[in-house]
């Protein structure tokens, strides 16, 4: 645009305290590390800035080293014009695409005085019903935790370990009207799957994630699922999604898989398209990671934006939550 400055890209390395332990199948941690990027552009209309904020996932082989150095390689780009359409062909899906993609969108609200729902054509975000993790633990130190949450509409089970079909009955017997969604993080193996899910039909819960690791899922499709089973280690952007047919009924999207919401948006209608439940996913980071996420929300069947809640604190005009409920972002904090 004629009389605006090229953009300028910032990105930082955030430590934020989580609240105990947080433990998965594949570990236990004790803070989030977030990378936000920030794009600022001055213009004739004055000065604007957009945040994005990602999370580097060593799962997936990312670091916070190599996705801040990544972003800074993106300032030479910046210079000769990139933008939110260009990105997603100049960079892969992943954490570094994901924050400054969000940025993207969040600079063109500002500049717009319009929200990001609005520019998207979508219609207003509303409330949603998100889920709160339940750490993986003991069948008694689980049913501890799901009893003190017993009052909340949705509970996500971490799962992955020997001991699972204890774990789960537990939790059920501890927070007996509350809906349920385990999540096994890749955790279980041919020789168990089958017991699992019917623990897991029988306690009533209502979606499982990932069960099998990625790449080694084939069992799936040759097995009568008693409830739904939704694919995230095994499903990142749209190319991914032929690969679930028969074996998944539902997909976790998240921003950090798929490289941003341009994407996620895309993915959501094409997912819908293909007869996939949706379920809008998070890593464990602040409310600036969960914002953009909530238009995918809108969509969703299984809401799981809970990250901030697993933290010590969260950022300044962080999202509301109120009992089991999560309120869109205000422009304090993005969109």
């Amino acid at each position: 645009m004629v009389n605006d400055q090229p953009l300028v890209l910032s990105a930082s390395v955030e430590h934020w305290p989580i609240a105990g332990t947080f433990t998965i199948s594949r570990g236990a941690k004790t803070e989030a590390a977030v990378v936000v990027v920030e794009l600022v552009q001055e213009s004739v209309q004055g000065s604007f800035r957009g945040r994005g904020e990602c999370v580097p996932y060593a799962r997936y082989g990312e670091t916070v080293e190599a996705v801040v150095a990544t972003l800074d390689a993106a300032k030479s780009s910046l210079k000769r014009g990139l933008d939110r359409t260009a990105l997603q062909r100049a960079m892969p899906p992943g954490a570094a695409r994901n924050a400054l993609d969000c940025a993207f969108w969040d600079l063109e609200a500002k500049r717009a005085g319009r929200p990001v729902h609005a520019l998207a054509g979508l219609p207003a975000p509303a409330p949603r019903i998100t889920a709160y993790t339940l750490s993986l633990d003991t069948p008694d130190k689980m049913a501890e935790a799901a009893a003190r949450s017993a009052a909340r509409k949705l509970l996500k089970v971490k799962l992955g370990g020997d001991g699972d079909v204890a774990r789960i009955a537990a939790v059920r017997a501890a927070a007996p009207q509350s809906d349920l969604i385990v999540d096994a993080n890749e955790g279980w193996t041919a020789a168990n799957l089958e017991a699992n899910l019917a623990a897991c039909a029988a306690a009533r819960v209502s979606l499982v994630e990932q069960p099998l690791p990625a790449g080694r899922d084939d069992m799936l499709a040759t097995i009568a699922r008693p409830l739904p089973v939704c694919a995230d280690e095994s499903v990142h952007d749209r190319a991914s999604l032929g690969a679930l047919a028969g074996k998944y009924d539902a997909v976790n999207i998240k921003l950090d898989k798929t490289g941003g919401l341009t994407e996620a948006l895309a993915m959501v209608a094409e997912a819908e398209r293909l007869g996939l439940q949706i379920m809008a996913g998070c890593m464990v980071a602040t409310s600036l990671a969960m914002a953009p996420a909530m238009l995918v929300a809108q969509r969703a069947r299984f809401v799981d934006l809970d990250g901030p809640l697993l933290l010590a604190r969260d950022r300044a005009n962080g999202l509301q939550y109120r009992d089991s409920q999560i309120f869109p972002p205000t422009p304090a904090l993005w969109g």
